[in-house]
């Protein structure tokens, strides 16, 4: 039969198969060459894995949902740039598994926000928004400060994160545990937004 561009789009079997294919190969050949771009693998300099600290911080972040209204990811536009901070560059990004771009601003950028502000400040924020930022209409998280963060599970993530390329070692991942010990859910998460973006923070 000759393939003509009536015959495919009368066949659907036909159709969806050559569509999945073109989808797929273009697919690949955007994907794969990223796999190799040094721009895109190798951690901007001062980048280090997270801390059992700031690692359990982050499973909080996500747990919670903070990602789907708060981005980290500044684009390279002034706006941006001189609200947030420097754009960020993938270099930043190589030991999330998974990233936290997103595209949701209900609430600002957070990629930056490493330093800005106390950990008070932060605690009293994530306590009652609306006590620091009186227009926010951000949830209260109050109930996290009663919430002991989980020490036990630590190893076990850095366990996995290690067979995804996140360079833990031995001695790291046997000590994990008790530096988590003895802090709340609140405490990590304070740590994890207090350790975020902080890497290019005061490039131009």
């Amino acid at each position: 039969m000759k393939l003509t561009h009536d015959s495919i789009e009368r066949n659907v079997a036909l159709l969806v198969i050559l569509t999945v294919l073109v989808v797929s190969v273009g697919g690949l050949l955007e994907i794969v060459p990223l796999f190799f771009q040094k721009s895109t693998t190798t951690p901007v300099e001062g980048l280090k894995p997270y801390d059992p600290v700031r690692l359990s911080g982050r499973d909080i972040y996500i747990r919670e949902g903070c990602f789907l209204c708060h981005s980290q990811m500044i684009r390279p536009f002034r706006a941006e740039t001189e609200r947030y901070g420097h754009y960020s560059v993938a270099g930043e990004f190589v030991y999330d598994h998974p990233f936290q771009w997103g595209s949701k601003r209900t609430g600002p950028d957070l990629h930056r926000v490493g330093g800005r502000y106390s950990d008070e400040w932060q605690r009293a924020h994530l306590t009652n928004p609306r006590d620091v930022v009186p227009e926010s209409n951000m949830p209260a998280f109050a109930w996290l400060a009663k919430n002991p963060a989980d020490a036990a599970g630590v190893p076990d993530k850095m366990r996995a994160l290690r067979k995804v390329g996140v360079p833990y070692t031995d001695e790291e991942i046997a000590g994990a545990s008790k530096l988590v010990e003895g802090k709340t859910e609140m405490d990590v998460l304070i740590a994890y937004l207090q350790g975020m973006g902080i890497e290019l923070k005061g490039a131009k």
